[in-house]
């Protein structure tokens, strides 16, 4: 019975993670460990800051569209409120745009 070699599987698995680890500084991107080790942290980076992003921009939108309608002299929560109750459902992302680049167009859903 011949020998089962597992060489060819653990070279690919060590090639795969040495060029995702490509443009790292130093060991982390020569030596397996350490790139390993770099590698996986910067994949559980790469998933909170996914969720970040979401976070961040909402923050963003809010706060744009907050400065727009303070300048009509309205709350924010108000004005999304005031929207709700006319069944205008518009997410926050094209109301900050709205508000940026066609503040004519936003002037309508203030006064609403």
């Amino acid at each position: 019975m011949s020998k089962i070699s597992f060489v060819p599987a653990r070279h690919r698995r060590r090639k795969k993670i040495l060029k995702l680890a490509k443009g790292y500084v130093g060991s982390k991107s020569t030596i397996y460990k350490t790139a390993h080790e770099q590698v996986m942290r910067s994949l559980q980076y790469a998933y909170r800051d996914r969720k970040q992003r979401k976070r961040e921009f909402k923050k963003l939108w809010i706060s744009r569209i907050n400065a727009s309608v303070f300048a009509y002299g309205i709350k924010y929560s108000s004005f999304v409120h005031g929207l709700k109750l006319a069944n205008v459902f518009i997410n926050r992302k094209v109301l900050s745009e709205l508000a940026i680049h066609n503040p004519d167009v936003f002037v309508q859903y203030v006064e609403l």
